[in-house]
């Protein structure tokens, strides 16, 4: 595996790194993670074009940019892929609101599905899928031995529309698979999250697909607003910081759902993903050093079984850690920068969302406020 990576920072491009023997013109993957306005400012598909002619270019918006050992904004991270023996196949289908998500998750998972896939990266919009959906759906045609990764597209914490496009420029209610093929790549995969539960567990009484109506039958929003107090105002940007864990049943793993946008006449709250009824969940809050210490955790586990350093990591972590760390951020992309170690180059973003396993040979799943991170090698003789 050789890899390039450049960075847009205002006003020019500029080189990053390189690894030895990479060929612009044999890249077979090219990942860009950029600010949804330096996208749309950019025309960024034409310039990465001329640069990897071969390539299949997959550009997504973000809520922050991670390379090197630090988070950006207002720039845009390209990572050059050149692979030695693995494959690449790549998809890309539209989404028009969370109903058809279901829908796009069948499509791509019959049309990477194959007996020699070792991956699966998913890249899609933030504001119209229900990432669970998507997920269920793709599990459903996708081994659970093979992880599948990636994450929602972002937009700050604005939540105003999300960017994501296969071979062209980026542009709303997209959603990209990248299968890659091939015995010598090794992946692995860490995620935690390090939130604090706070509160009892309530019941949810009435919910739709992703849109919470009520919890131990009062009205979600007012209960949300109650436990947020002088935060109330500041919804939905606020609940980042005040996430739900949810259990499907007392027995099942807890997972964690924040809030894409509010409801005021409804008195409702949509979600990234599923929230169903009869669920468990209960509050929680922000400890800056547990944040830090799982994503550390999570690059512990996304090389347990790495003999070698990773060539390459891809970290993606939720704009609510973000905001919730503030000008601590880069102290998880530090943590996990000590542990991969100095010969591992990173890429990555901040996101509405996160795929990954909770544990090796699970079905993979759609996380909120975790730190995610899938890491690659070629096992090249």
């Amino acid at each position: 595996m050789k890899i390039q990576q450049i960075v847009y920072q205002e006003p020019t491009w500029k080189f990053l790194n390189e690894t030895p023997d990479f060929v612009a013109s044999k890249a077979q993957l090219v990942l860009a993670f950029g600010e949804r306005t330096c996208l749309e400012s950019l025309e960024i598909y034409n310039h990465l074009r001329e640069q990897y002619s071969h390539a299949d270019i997959v550009i997504n918006s973000t809520s922050g940019e991670i390379y090197e050992n630090s988070v950006y904004d207002n720039s845009v991270i390209v990572t050059a892929i050149q692979f030695e023996k693995s494959r690449v196949r790549t998809v890309q289908f539209n989404i028009d609101n969370h109903y058809e998500s279901g829908e796009v998750g069948d499509k791509i998972g019959r049309e990477l599905g194959a007996e020699d896939l070792v991956s699966l990266l998913i890249i899609s919009d933030g504001g119209r899928v229900n990432g669970s959906a998507l997920l269920t759906s793709l599990n459903s045609h996708i081994s659970s031995s093979i992880p599948i990764s990636g994450g929602l597209a972002g937009d700050e914490a604005r939540f105003e529309k999300t960017l994501v496009g296969l071979n062209q420029n980026p542009e709303p209610g997209r959603v990209v698979g990248i299968g890659l093929y091939g015995k010598e790549l090794k992946v692995g995969n860490g995620t935690y999250g390090g939130w604090d539960v706070f509160g009892p567990e309530r019941q949810v009484t009435n919910s739709e697909y992703n849109i919470l109506y009520s919890i131990n039958d009062k009205a979600a929003l007012d209960l949300y607003k109650e436990y947020l107090g002088r935060f109330a105002k500041e919804l939905p940007a606020a609940a980042l910081h005040f996430p739900l864990s949810m259990r499907t049943s007392t027995e099942a793993e807890p997972v964690v759902r924040t809030i894409l946008s509010i409801d005021e006449d409804a008195k409702s709250m949509t979600f990234a993903g599923d929230i169903p009824e009869g669920a468990w969940v209960r509050f929680m809050k922000a400890n800056f050093d547990r944040l830090i210490d799982a994503s550390a955790s999570a690059a512990m586990s996304a090389i347990e079984t790495f003999e070698n350093p990773a060539e390459l990591a891809l970290l993606v972590s939720c704009v609510g850690r973000k905001l919730a760390l503030g000008v601590r951020t880069d102290e998880e992309v530090e943590a996990v920068r000590e542990v991969l170690g100095s010969d591992t180059l990173i890429t990555g973003f901040y996101s509405y969302g996160e795929i990954s396993q909770l544990h090796p040979g699970v079905p993979s799943e759609l996380h909120n406020q975790t730190m995610t991170i899938t890491t690659f090698s070629e096992n090249i003789i």
